[in-house]
């Protein structure tokens, strides 16, 4: 995701200096005249905006506190988007940080994968004051097709669990549906062409739809847009803030163990879309 928003920064005549934990995975970019940072801190020193995109609170805890994190060097004035998913508390541990250091801050957390991320066109929930909100607004319009202001800092991130909650269990939800319709023997493409069409079907299915036959085949999918190993993150995080805030989420549970089930069994990094298949073909009782 995150060298997707670079693509399109870039694509938006943006100069760019990057930094990501994984080296290699810049090159694309430093390609397309990215410039390339050793530390998050060298990433910052000459930015105005600086934006994140990590995987979880110890990835940005490295990336903004330790001995070379963007917060070793001077930030005052500069602007900081966060684009994680992550529980609101590290989006207001962090923006603590930062207004101490005398930066500004806005959480924006997207909804969306790597192709509309290319394209502007993400869902962002961004939460902040709305001094911060204004300043981050003509940025955050050029990678989304829509940006709402949805609070203080910690709320995009409670926004954020929310819309991913539906469509991260769905695909555990459409499994158990393609057993049921086995008996009628149609084929993958016809019934999810049935499926798409009904109300019961969410938008992505009408995207996705091609893929998921793909996994019913048996065929590679090529590269992720959000992997299964990504999706328990996200299905953990939601575990965790609802047990802080008092409440059980047995739906998120059970998508969650089937989400392990297939990571276990060898498919994390293979697309979300492939879990309905994958439950299909291993969940049968003997």
């Amino acid at each position: 995701m995150g060298s997707a928003i670079a693509e399109r920064l870039l694509d938006q005549g943006h100069t760019l200096t990057v930094w990501n934990r994984t080296a290699g995975k810049a090159e694309k970019l430093l390609d397309r005249g990215a410039h390339w940072a050793d530390s998050p801190a060298q990433a910052v020193v000459n930015a105005e905006v600086v934006l994140s995109v990590l995987t979880d609170a110890n990835a940005i805890a490295q990336a903004y506190t330790s001995p070379s994190g963007a917060l070793a060097t001077v930030v005052s004035g500069k602007l900081f988007i966060d684009m994680s998913t992550v529980r609101p508390v590290t989006q207001k541990v962090l923006g603590a940080k930062l207004k101490q250091a005398k930066a500004h801050f806005v959480e924006c957390p997207v909804g969306g994968t790597v192709g509309p991320a290319r394209d502007g066109k993400l869902l962002g929930l961004a939460g902040g004051s709305d001094e911060d909100f204004a300043k981050a607004r003509p940025i955050l319009e050029q990678l989304c097709r829509r940006v709402e202001h949805v609070g203080a800092l910690g709320a995009g991130a409670s926004v954020k669990l929310a819309i991913n909650l539906p469509l991260l269990v769905y695909w555990q939800a459409l499994g158990e549906a393609l057993a049921l319709a086995a008996p009628a023997g149609l084929s993958p493409e016809k019934l999810l062409d049935i499926l798409s069409d009904t109300s019961g079907a969410p938008a992505i299915l009408k995207i996705r739809a091609p893929a998921i036959v793909s996994a019913l085949h048996g065929e590679d999918l090529g590269p992720a847009h959000f992997n299964i190993d990504s999706i328990r993150k996200d299905l953990r995080t939601m575990q965790e803030e609802a047990t802080d805030l008092g409440y059980n989420l047995p739906t998120v549970q059970s998508a969650l163990d089937a989400f392990d089930q297939a990571s276990a069994s060898g498919l994390g990094q293979g697309d979300g879309t492939q879990l309905a298949a994958w439950w299909l073909q291993h969940a049968k009782i003997s």
